[in-house]
């Protein structure tokens, strides 16, 4: 009852901003503006926070910026899924724009050296505004700090620009910025409404918070599966500010948030002089936002645990990352506990703590520059004393994913060492052509730390997003930790990026072309031929076949494409761009006899029919797993994806489709006749492919013969008796899966498994939800080992209702099959190791003939 009385106030009260601003209310007021510089408002139209700002208009009052002011240069960084432009502003004095390279060059060589930076080094100040597209009011505000920061006239603002530089990335995530802009701004009435279960602020399925693809981005610093993250990395390195904010919004009951967060949670690689500097800065946002009379709080919600979000990704190379987090008010005008909060309110607060990171950076910047020095200065410290002096890493079936990983390495500017010679450590044989050296001893020790880390305890072990994120262990690549006493015997050069095999040329009189499926560009190549008219084949069993190069075996998996069938005219140059285009190598066959295996004629050659495939998504489905399923689909794999809704489902014709595939989601609503329909599909012939709820869904409703252990069975892991009202969140903390690495035992005979060597497969987990090993034999593909815990935080009891548990399901169902994933495959868009099983998952399962 006090709950609704607080409403009813809240409907009546309206604040002092809920009507939008002019520019200049937003700005200091004891400030001249230069008057030919134009303000958002004339560009725009309106005034900043009438309207959501468009990713379009941001940028063309961006460049205008940049056309009329002497403070101001702007480079597009990059470009967008959707093809939008990616921008980073530079301000600076007009004498110091004149020489910003040679400025940026000799800041990024002191950084680089370790060396102490003189009296005239600049400050660098990288601001950062909304990564997540729906969390609009940063973007907003960096319309008016660019107009602050090139009109404004002034002691303060002079004292910024004449030995510093001020970076601004005005929208980090354009796509998801746009998509939201146009659903509040579609939705806005000329009466605002701040109910808030109006349709405004209840945005369809995808939400504007994601990019293109449905990715998060304040997760992928450290990955770089995107072109958003990729071209912010690039610059970030050419720059390595001294200070970079990452200004987010929150839900709309909450006030302000601004770092320091929970001490106990941040990485342990981040010094805790980044701390001690976070709270200097937080002293100037305190006193800004107490001077506005705006409520916030620290040091009670989130974390700076994982590497790859945009407020700790600087603080593992000597930058202070600073998180703040906006009361949203996820339109123009939204109710809250607090009152109705107004769009261009959240606006403000935006504005306020950027001005305030300004003044207090300028009264620390000495303290903020001697800090990377420091920095660099305790990572040597940490070198000396680290026993171990690198990671060796090895992979000689899949160049593909290794020349992925090293790529990703280069682009965060860590060195690896390519190998002169084969070498032999504790009787492990690294071949100098497959295997590569990272060692510690570089600039980003701690970042390295953090990429191969195998940590499972934690001082805290309550995590915001994942903990553990190591790479190797993503791409399923054998590495192995050095001792110091071994570093002499590794000889190492420089490696060679850019070195690249030359490509041999098939015979256009060959008989049949074959090439290998171990590669993880095979699926890619495979599309890339059918595309192109060609009728491949796929061998369910080995077999060594007569080259124009001799013998060679090909591993069960392996793609034939025989002359005797079908085959465009000009299939040699097909075949020779496609091995060009994605670096595998076909191989020329001279007979269809072979020497071991099946024949190239046999039965077991199947041919590979045309895959439809469907992605069942909207509401009630992940937006981010089917994202993920279809960016692997169609960006790396180039195969068309068709997404239907989950409310469409029971209207469309299915026979149309191959395969469906469910992802996360809850699936209650799923009833009994849709239910049949899918069932009849199916046993027609369908391939039906869940993961976690999807897989779960699979088993309640008897499609898939397997069970799921019930939601108290690891609930009833922990002892309770003794816990106290204030043990609730240490409690959840362990029963949950805080995005941890476990192990899988793979049976590499099954067709799931094609292309795929070892045995032990790491796979990532977050959820909880239990497969328990089906009764019949020969339907588990995968199960959890005994002690699956390989990298990250699950309590022990977790562990143990984990262990034995099945990872893999698969089985035939009347003509159709049955594939049911534990765990997300392609979780992330940076899980190599495992997202061959989804590809495997539509093209070999006609090889599964095992009934449930």
């Amino acid at each position: 009852m006090r709950f609704m009385t607080l409403m009813a106030c809240a409907l009546v009260w309206v604040s002092g901003v809920a009507l939008a601003k002019t520019d200049l209310d937003y700005l200091p007021s004891d400030v001249k503006y230069d008057a030919s510089i134009p303000k958002p408002a004339d560009i725009l139209g309106a005034p900043v926070g009438e309207w959501h700002v468009r990713h379009d208009q941001l940028v063309t009052y961006m460049r205008t910026l940049a056309e009329k002011s002497d403070r101001v240069s702007l480079v597009e960084t990059g470009r967008t899924h959707e093809n939008r432009p990616l921008l980073l502003l530079a301000f600076t004095s007009s004498e110091n724009q004149q020489n910003l390279d040679a400025l940026r060059e000799k800041h990024v060589a002191v950084v680089r050296s370790g060396k102490t930076p003189d009296a005239s080094s600049p400050l660098v100040l990288w601001m950062g505004y909304s990564v997540h597209g729906d969390e609009a009011s940063g973007s907003n505000a960096a319309l008016l700090i660019a107009y602050y920061l090139a009109a404004a006239q002034g002691e303060k603002v002079n004292q910024l620009l004449k030995d510093n530089v001020v970076l601004l990335d005005p929208a980090l995530n354009p796509d998801g910025l746009s998509r939201f802009a146009q659903w509040v701004n579609m939705h806005k009435g000329a009466t605002l409404v701040s109910d808030r279960e109006h349709r405004e602020h209840v945005q369809a399925w995808p939400s504007g918070r994601t990019n293109h693809y449905w990715f998060d981005l304040n997760r992928d610093w450290l990955l770089l599966v995107h072109p958003e993250s990729r071209a912010r990395i690039k610059e970030f390195q050419r720059w390595r500010p001294h200070v970079l904010t990452d200004f987010h919004e929150m839900g709309a009951d909450s006030t302000y948030f601004f770092q320091p967060g929970i001490a106990s949670r941040k990485n342990p690689w981040t010094p805790e002089e980044n701390v001690t500097l976070t709270n200097a800065l937080g002293e100037y946002h305190a006193k800004a936002l107490d001077a506005a009379k705006q409520l916030y709080f620290t040091q009670e919600s989130f974390d700076d645990f994982y590497y790859g979000k945009g407020s700790t990704y600087p603080d593992a190379q000597g930058t202070i990352g600073i998180l703040f987090e906006q009361g949203s008010a996820r339109g123009h005008l939204h109710e809250t506990i607090n009152g109705d909060r107004s769009f261009p309110e959240a606006i403000q607060n935006q504005v306020t703590t950027t001005l305030s990171t300004f003044d207090g950076a300028l009264a620390n910047k000495d303290k903020l520059i001697a800090h990377q020095h420091t920095f660099n200065q305790e990572t040597n410290n940490l070198i000396k004393d680290d026993e171990l002096t690198g990671y060796m890493i090895r992979e000689s079936h899949d160049k593909s994913k290794i020349k992925q990983l090293l790529d990703v390495l280069s682009k965060h500017e860590i060195e690896v060492k390519s190998l002169q010679k084969d070498v032999t450590l504790d009787n492990i044989k690294f071949a100098h052509d497959s295997s590569y050296f990272v060692p510690l001893d570089q600039p980003k020790y701690r970042l390295i730390k953090s990429i191969f880390s195998e940590r499972k305890r934690f001082k805290d072990n309550t995590f915001y997003d994942v903990s553990n994120w190591n790479l190797a262990l993503a791409y399923n690549l054998d590495f192995y930790p050095v001792d110091k006493k071994l570093w002499r015997n590794i000889p190492t050069e420089t490696l060679n990026v850019a070195q690249s095999s030359k490509q041999e040329k098939v015979l256009e009189s060959a008989y049949a072309y074959a090439f290998s499926w171990q590669d993880s560009q095979a699926p890619a190549m495979l599309q890339t031929l059918i595309k192109n008219g060609v009728n491949p084949r796929i061998a369910g069993q080995s077999f060594a076949a007569k080259t124009s190069q001799g013998e060679i075996s090909f591993a069960q998996g392996s793609i034939l494409i025989p002359r005797a069938v079908m085959q465009p005219d000009n299939l040699a140059a097909i075949l020779n761009e496609a091995s060009r285009q994605h670096g595998i190598k076909i191989w020329s066959l001279i007979s269809g006899l072979t020497a071991q295996g099946i024949d190239l004629g046999s039965r077991f050659m199947l041919p590979l029919e045309m895959k439809r495939v469907l992605i069942v998504g909207g509401e009630q489905t992940s937006q981010y797993e089917v994202g993920e399923a279809w960016h692997y689909l169609d960006k790396i794999i180039g195969m068309p994806v068709s997404i239907v809704e989950l409310s469409r489902l029971d209207s469309i014709d299915m026979r149309r489709y191959s395969h469906m595939i469910w992802v996360n989601g809850r699936y209650g609503d799923v009833d009994e006749e849709l239910s049949k329909e899918i069932e009849r599909w199916v046993k027609q012939g369908g391939v039906l492919i869940g993961q976690k709820a999807g897989a779960k869904l699979f088993a309640e409703k008897g499609w898939l013969k397997a069970e799921f252990a019930e939601r108290s069975l690891l609930q009833d892991a922990f002892k309770t008796d003794d816990l106290q009202f204030g043990d609730r969140e240490a409690l959840h903390g362990k029963q949950r899966v805080a995005g941890a690495v476990f192990n899988t035992h793979l049976d590499i005979s099954h067709p799931l498994a094609f292309g795929y060597t070892r045995d032990t497969l790491p796979v990532f987990r977050n959820h909880t939800h239990v497969m328990k090993q089906p009764a019949k034999p020969f339907l588990m593909v995968a199960q959890y080992t005994d002690t699956p815990l390989r990298a990250g935080y699950a309590a022990d009891e977790v562990e143990d209702v984990i262990a034995n548990s099945a990872a893999i399901v698969a089985h035939a169902n009347g003509y159709g099959r049955v594939i049911a994933f534990a765990d997300n495959p392609v979780f992330r868009g940076y899980w190599l190791g495992t997202r061959r099983l989804l590809s495997n998952a539509i093209y070999m399962a006609p090889f599964i003939d095992v009934d449930g």
